[in-house]
């Protein structure tokens, strides 16, 4: 297997467009080789197998998905607070949107996970430690709220993503901030 950093996060980079774009079923090794603009034959030369391609392309999901280094440390300066909670999902939800691919990609690969036991293994190890660490975190910044909480607000703003992503009619995005302050407001009430 090639080791080129560079050109294998590149290719993961493809990977996510064409899942977002195709689905699990059109992620090939041709589509990638395409979308990143090299030679054909190119990632099966970075990859073992398509099973390795799709989980190197949920860890480029993730990567892009995350906050930024900035963006943590405003996080970290900022006092524990229900408003600190409704910044931080906003921003979630503000990267979601600016990475529509990345989320609609790992929708992608959620599908696929279904069919594919070892990439639902993988998937949901990697998602199961974001949880938890999104969990530890908020427990360790005394952030208002406890682990049932936190898990509450995960599966909320879930599904507010999936709305704006997928069918954003459905819920105007216009109305998301005021919709993120009532979840906030109902789940840490007078805290």
């Amino acid at each position: 297997m090639r080791t080129n950093p560079e050109r294998r996060a590149a290719l993961a980079d493809a990977a996510v467009e064409v899942l977002a774009r195709s689905g699990a079923r059109g992620l090939t090794f041709r589509a990638v080789d395409a979308g990143a603009g090299v030679p054909a034959g190119t990632a099966s030369n970075y990859f073992a197998n398509r099973d390795d391609l799709l989980w190197h392309a949920a860890t480029k999901i993730h990567e892009r998905l995350g906050p930024g280094v900035a963006e943590l440390a405003a996080y970290e300066r900022a006092a524990p607070s229900r408003e600190l909670v409704a910044e931080m999902l906003r921003g979630l939800l503000e990267r979601v949107r600016e990475d529509r691919t990345g989320y609609l990609a790992l929708l992608e690969l959620r599908l696929e996970a279904t069919r594919r036991p070892g990439l639902r293994e993988a998937l949901t190890g990697t998602i199961r430690a974001n949880l938890d660490g999104t969990i530890q975190g908020h427990l360790d910044r005394r952030l208002p709220g406890d682990e049932t909480t936190v898990v509450l607000l995960y599966l909320a703003m879930t599904g507010l993503i999936v709305e704006q992503l997928t069918l954003p009619e459905v819920l105007p995005a216009s109305g998301s901030a005021e919709l993120i302050a009532a979840l906030v407001d109902r789940l840490l009430p007078g805290t």
